[in-house]
């Protein structure tokens, strides 16, 4: 890529046509662009490498959620659960003892 001059055309986000467009390079700082004027609307700015900066509801949004997560309690880890050691013996003893005994009421 061959090096800007001033006057060049670039692409980059206008903030008063609200899109990317074309941009005439004004100023030049250690080799990029500084200062940029678009085609469209002749608004002069920073040169932004095409990026959108956020909207005012998005700043707000931010705000909010990192409020938010600040007042939030730290959760707990969750405790461990108990291992209980099982008998399936007793159990099966218990059982045939309530059937012998039902059968000798009736």
């Amino acid at each position: 890529m061959t090096a800007l001059r001033l006057g060049d055309d670039i692409d980059d986000y206008c903030i008063k046509c609200k899109r990317v467009t074309n941009h005439s390079i004004l100023a030049i700082i250690e080799g990029e662009p500084a200062k940029v004027r678009c085609r469209s609307c002749y608004n002069e700015g920073p040169y932004r490498r095409c990026v959108v900066p956020p909207s005012k509801r998005e700043l707000q949004k931010a705000a909010l959620m990192k409020q938010l997560l600040e007042q939030a309690p730290a959760a707990a880890p969750p405790a461990p659960e108990p291992k209980a050691a099982k008998s399936p013996a007793p159990e099966a003893a218990k059982k045939p003892a309530k059937k012998a005994a039902r059968k000798k009421k009736s």
